[in-house]
């Protein structure tokens, strides 16, 4: 028993760690430096990815990416804990007023 744990052990630690690339846009992004959560409690938002160095939130919307840059920490907090993640998504990240949060590159 303890021969087989140990060999299960050794072959995790044997295992490359691969990062998770994904597309947006024209662009690949590689989420390793990003926080990802899977969202259950959603019909809208399936993936949610946030980097607070960069304030850059990454968002799988109905199975697509879409990205929105210099989003403040403190409205991805309010994201992940509204009663309804889509509706505040909607209206305070995707439809912002002027539309904020669109990344320029």
């Amino acid at each position: 028993m303890v021969r087989a744990a140990a060999a299960i052990l050794m072959h995790l630690l044997a295992t490359p760690v691969v990062s998770e690339t994904i597309d947006v846009g024209r662009r690949s992004v590689d989420l390793n430096q990003f926080e990802c959560r899977d969202i259950t409690r959603s019909s809208i938002l399936q993936r949610v990815c946030y980097d607070r160095a960069q304030r850059h939130l990454i968002v799988a919307v109905k199975g697509a990416w879409d990205q929105y840059c210099d989003l403040p920490a403190e409205t991805y907090g309010a994201l992940m804990g509204a009663p309804s993640m889509g509706q505040f998504f909607n209206r305070n990240i995707r439809a912002a007023p002027g539309n904020p949060y669109a990344c320029r590159n």
